[in-house]
């Protein structure tokens, strides 16, 4: 645990120093939801749903998979050298959560002041909503950890991430309904159930594999 609050801990302080990272995907994220208001104005709640899983989905790419690109070979020695594999990619799985769980809140606050608030129980969509920001930074920092390793990596973790992020995403569209509407919904919790376990799969996963690409 030592290692890992150490790793994530050193991540943290690189993107405290780094802000122009943090602030660059805020600014994307907010001019991406403003043009989408000035196209749309204040859209009906099916719409507005659907376009929310969507930003989720490119602040994920922009936010979460550039931990491991921006790793350079010396880098990852010098880590090889003082950290276990496993703790390595928890501490990244970590970091990823927490920093896809800030986006998440902040474009979901931008949403409700551009594109209005079809939402008919905020306290649920928000739960769906960082439910959803931890099961993206989980796949993305997964496919993120392979890719790094190929020499065209945007390609890979395109090739890659598209069979597995749509499904989450239909899942996760299918879930927040529940938000909009307020009568409640059958088959709910088995969606939350297989959420959570393609979620515990994943983490499971980068432990056992990512092991093979540490030693490469």
């Amino acid at each position: 645990m030592k290692k890992i609050f150490t790793l994530f801990k050193k991540d943290v302080l690189l993107e405290v120093r780094q802000q122009y990272t943090f602030y660059g995907i805020l600014l994307y994220v907010a001019s991406t939801i403003f043009v989408l208001y000035l196209a749309m104005g204040q859209p009906e709640s099916a719409v507005w749903n659907g376009l929310f899983w969507m930003i989720q989905l490119f602040i994920s790419v922009n936010a979460v998979a550039k931990s491991f690109l921006q790793e350079s070979r010396g880098r990852m020695l010098y880590f090889y050298s003082i950290a276990g594999s496993r703790d390595f990619i928890l501490a990244k799985l970590l970091f990823n959560l927490v920093l896809m769980l800030i986006m998440s809140l902040v474009s979901l606050t931008l949403f409700q002041l551009m594109l209005g608030s079809p939402v008919y129980d905020a306290i649920k969509f928000i739960f769906i909503c960082c439910f959803g920001g931890i099961s993206l930074s989980l796949v993305f920092t997964f496919i993120a950890a392979i890719a790094a390793r190929a020499q065209q990596n945007a390609a890979l973790m395109a090739i890659m991430g598209f069979p597995l992020i749509i499904p989450q995403l239909m899942l996760l569209m299918r879930l927040s309904n529940i938000a909009f509407a307020s009568v409640f919904q059958s088959g709910l919790l088995s969606i939350i159930l297989l959420l959570a376990a393609l979620d515990a799969m994943v983490v499971v996963l980068s432990i056992i594999l990512f092991p093979f690409l540490w030693k490469d």
